[in-house]
């Protein structure tokens, strides 16, 4: 088995050494868009892939003069599946790009392949820090959960908590919050009285939410991944912590802009601190939402269809600056350092990480319209990932 394993790896090695470094002379520039489109991250997929759709759709499907297609792959957000099509959309279908990834192991399968083919990579849903690391090919256009928990602690501290309870859904992105929200509370002089991890698979949270009430803190801090939000607010709501005093603080992925109104007015007045909302009141935003809701059946954009609306941004800018040559290398360093408004506000592309740089905004839930939204009150501007930040300082 070891030996049919290393010698399935050296295949891929040959057939992914064997493909031309440059595309430059083809009329057609293919995007391979990996994606969970079924499973429990569905939801992810779906927002990621409407918006790169709707990109295309408001700038067209040519850039310096060449077409462009995507060719979209379901890997069911299981990481073996992530890794083949990867391969085989590298091998078979001669893509010049990788992108979209929701979940961090999924992003993680496909580095290996980005490095060795040397094709970008553009991550435009996973957020755990340490993704870029992965591969000098890989660049972000969604965040990490550092770079929005960070002014999270900030904010709570000066607010004017001192215990804090911590509780995140054990995997990568959920312990990047835990240990992120801690270095910054208790360097703030905070205490962090207990640190709660409840399972990715088949959440129950109440037994983690009777262990925040004995503890009585002055806020609870949460993560949990976007689509169990509303099931932890419920049962947070049920057991009466909404009113026992104990604020809730909270990621934006709690609050997902797609699910928020479903979640009902138990929802009103939580803080959250997040890189984006649909309600974001700028021009380019509202005309987003807009054509996004429009094509969508009323569906509304969240953080995942911003991050993939910009990934398409992002490589559309590559592209026009390489004249369309598609060597990874020309595509990658053409992405360093650029800069641009979106939907989510001004962000740039980190030049030394290839990570994103953006505001992080504190928003309270209020009813606007009739309708639950996260309104924001106040912004943390130009934020890198801290984790990277605190590397480049040592």
């Amino acid at each position: 088995m070891n030996r049919r394993n290393a010698l399935a790896r050296l295949a891929t090695v040959a057939l992914l050494g064997a493909l031309p470094v440059s595309a430059f002379a083809a009329d057609t520039i293919k995007i391979g868009l990996i994606l969970p489109m079924t499973g429990p991250s569905a939801s992810t997929g779906r927002q990621v892939s409407a918006a790169v759709a709707l990109y295309q759709a408001m700038n067209g499907k040519t850039v310096a003069g060449k077409t462009v297609e995507v060719i979209v792959k379901d890997d069911t957000g299981a990481a073996d599946q992530t890794k083949r099509l990867a391969q085989e959309l590298v091998v078979n279908d001669h893509v010049a790009i990788l992108a979209g990834f929701g979940l961090t192991p999924l992003a993680l399968a496909a580095a290996p392949i980005a490095t060795q083919a040397k094709v970008p990579e553009i991550v435009m849903a996973a957020g755990t820090a340490i993704i870029t690391e992965a591969s000098p090919f890989i660049v972000r256009t969604s965040f990490t959960l550092p770079q929005v928990t960070v002014p999270a602690a900030e904010f709570t501290a000066k607010s004017g908590a001192k215990k804090v309870v911590t509780l995140v859904t054990d995997y990568a992105p959920g312990i990047d919050a835990e240990k992120a929200f801690k270095e910054k509370f208790t360097a703030e002089g905070g205490t962090v009285a207990a640190e709660l991890r409840v399972p990715l698979k088949n959440p129950d949270f109440a037994p983690f939410l009777q262990r925040v009430a004995d503890e009585k803190p002055d806020a609870v801090f949460v993560f949990v991944p976007s689509g169990f939000g509303g099931l932890f607010v419920k049962q947070f709501v049920e057991r009466g912590l909404d009113k026992s005093g104990i604020k809730l603080i909270a990621t934006g992925d709690v609050l997902d802009d797609d699910l928020i109104d479903q979640m009902g007015d138990v929802v009103l007045g939580v803080t959250s601190t997040h890189h984006y909302s649909a309600a974001h009141p700028s021009p380019e935003n509202k005309a987003f939402v807009a054509a996004f809701e429009k094509a969508n059946g009323g569906q509304r954009p969240n953080f995942m269809a911003v991050g993939g609306f910009d990934g398409m941004a992002l490589i559309y800018a590559a592209l026009k600056k390489t004249n369309g040559d598609t060597d990874g290398v020309k595509l990658v360093d053409a992405m360093k350092g650029m800069a641009w408004t979106s939907p989510r506000g001004p962000i740039s592309i980190d030049p030394e990480t290839r990570d994103i740089v953006q505001n992080v905004y504190v928003r309270t839930v209020e009813k606007v319209d009739g309708h639950l939204y996260n309104v924001e009150k106040s912004a943390f501007e130009a934020v890198k990932d801290p984790v990277k930040a605190a590397k480049a300082k040592k």
